[in-house]
């Protein structure tokens, strides 16, 4: 792992808590959450923004930012997460748009079977795992799409971070 690759995770794990810790409703703070895990997975590739969407549920919990009756779901949101930043960054090479549609998808999926079959918890915790996260996927790709573009030169993101 290199210093700048570190650097680069550590500089986007630190501004997404940041989003998290203004304890704003789901409807403001997981498209900043899903934008940062975008932003993630286009500046430090799949390893960099996966370890991101890993710590953020467990950080937002310890500190009191995801509720209690979540608890069951970090695991699910966690893999929903590595899912959204690992199938947004091995199918952007095709199609960005394309991208970030696909990766909204299987994560809602992932979070809603959890929630349908796997896990238990309190029907306004269900509903919060389910459409609104495909939602606020979408949104975060839309605005991460403005982001990356912006960064692509100052960044050098058409090349590969090295690791």
């Amino acid at each position: 792992m290199t210093l700048k690759f570190l650097t680069r995770t550590a500089v986007l794990l630190a501004l997404t808590l940041a989003f998290q810790m203004f304890k704003l409703p789901q409807l403001f703070t997981g498209p900043a959450v899903n934008t940062m895990l975008f932003v993630s997975g286009g500046v430090v590739g799949i390893g960099g923004g996966v370890l991101i969407g890993a710590l953020t549920p467990w950080i937002a919990f310890v500190n009191g930012i995801l509720p209690a009756p979540l608890a069951p779901a970090i695991p699910f949101i966690m893999l929903g997460n590595a899912a959204l930043v690992a199938v947004f960054v091995s199918v952007k090479r095709l199609n960005n748009m394309a991208a970030i549609i696909l990766a909204a998808v299987i994560k809602f999926l992932i979070l809603s079977t959890a929630v349908r079959m796997i896990i238990n918890v309190p029907p306004k915790i269900a509903t919060m795992l389910q459409l609104p996260q495909l939602y606020t996927a979408l949104a975060g790709g839309v605005i991460s799409f403005v982001i990356l573009k912006m960064l692509e030169k100052p960044l050098g993101l058409n090349k590969q971070v090295e690791r």
